[in-house]
């Protein structure tokens, strides 16, 4: 391994060897953000230069518009981009290490789609039950989908890579079909305020997704930490995770479990946001080659850094006009997908 930093603990039973490129990225990526994040908060329709956007922050705005526009509007948008992006990010990282498929993405094998399915359905057909407990409908609805989608790859031995990506293709397509029966036959108001959120759109964020996400998101951390261990074993396929003491299916289900938990979460709050949890894994692992552990930290930064830029350019590219950022991480990530595609197929991946 090339230039790397070895903590040990006092009496030397504990080593953890952390490469300097790993952080050097992450600390890029992390400023990365930070200057999205600043370059948000003074854009709009009322604009602020740095300072007048960090007198605020401190509790000193200019005047009391500037506190307003920063505290109300922009800072929970930018705080939930962030911590969507992180989660999509994540999802995706953890199901192409436990399918070992570099094409696994929450919205591509129908994951997305089941949690929007059942949050549709319930703004669409029983608006009074929507609210505080719409993350938990997402997440009933993914984790019914993935279950299905696991059930039907996995019924021949081996479950192959492809067969799995086909299977929630399928199983996504008719999802959308009945998520679209839905809108055009429930209410008119309920089918627009659905449609609203479909489209992936942060603009109406506000503090109560920044609570929900933080909490979740902290609750999360334990279940990652433990899952490297496991994906780090079935990288070596499943014979070598078995010989090195890992129950391959239980772990399996549990790690599509917690995949399945991130984007559930993460679509709740503004909706499915597509590409994100494939790109991200890939570009950081171009920016640098880690370990399993420090890599999940770069997928997550990456997210995070995709969400917001994308926010940031729907807003501000065509204001006052606001593009979701869902159609742009769409636009962005359909050229990308492809080109991911066309080298898997080269190197006989699928």
């Amino acid at each position: 391994m090339n230039d790397a930093l070895i903590l040990r603990s006092r009496n030397e039973r504990l080593a953890l060897t952390i490469p300097v490129r790993g952080v050097i990225a992450a600390c890029g990526l992390l400023i990365l953000v930070l200057l999205i994040a600043m370059i948000s908060l003074m854009s709009g329709s009322y604009p602020l230069s740095p300072a007048e956007v960090w007198q605020t922050l401190m509790g000193r705005p200019p005047e009391p518009t500037a506190a307003t526009v920063v505290w109300q509007f922009r800072f929970p948008r930018l705080l939930t981009s962030v911590l969507v992006g992180a989660l999509l990010a994540l999802s995706g990282a953890l199901l192409q290490n436990v399918t070992l498929n570099p094409l696994a993405d929450p919205a591509l094998v129908g994951v997305s789609q089941g949690a929007s399915l059942a949050v549709v359905a319930i703004i669409v057909a029983f608006p009074q039950a929507d609210g505080p407990l719409r993350p938990l409908y997402a997440f009933g609805g993914a984790l019914v989908v993935a279950a299905l989608i696991q059930w039907i790859a996995m019924k021949r031995a081996g479950g192959a890579t492809m067969r799995f990506i086909l299977t929630g293709i399928g199983i996504a397509a008719f999802i959308s079909a009945m998520t679209s029966a839905l809108l055009t036959y429930g209410q008119v108001n309920q089918a627009m305020s659905a449609l609203g959120w479909l489209s992936g759109s942060i603009h109406a964020a506000g503090w109560g997704e920044v609570r929900s996400l933080s909490v979740l998101s902290l609750l999360m951390i334990p279940a990652l930490i433990w899952a490297v261990g496991p994906m780090r074993a079935l990288r070596f396929g499943a014979d070598m995770a078995t010989g090195l003491g890992v129950a391959v299916r239980p772990a399996r289900i549990v790690l599509i479990t917690l995949a399945v938990a991130l984007a559930a979460i993460a679509v709740a709050a503004v909706g499915p946001l597509g590409f994100v949890g494939l790109i991200a894994p890939h570009l950081a692992r171009r920016l640098v080659q880690t370990g399993l552990g420090l890599h999940l930290v770069l997928t997550g930064l990456v997210g995070a850094a995709m969400v917001s830029g994308a926010d940031l350019i729907g807003r501000a590219m065509f204001a006052p006009l606001q593009i979701p950022a869902g159609i742009v991480t769409a636009l962005v990530g359909v050229p990308i997908f492809v080109v991911i595609l066309l080298r898997s197929q080269a190197r006989s991946q699928l």
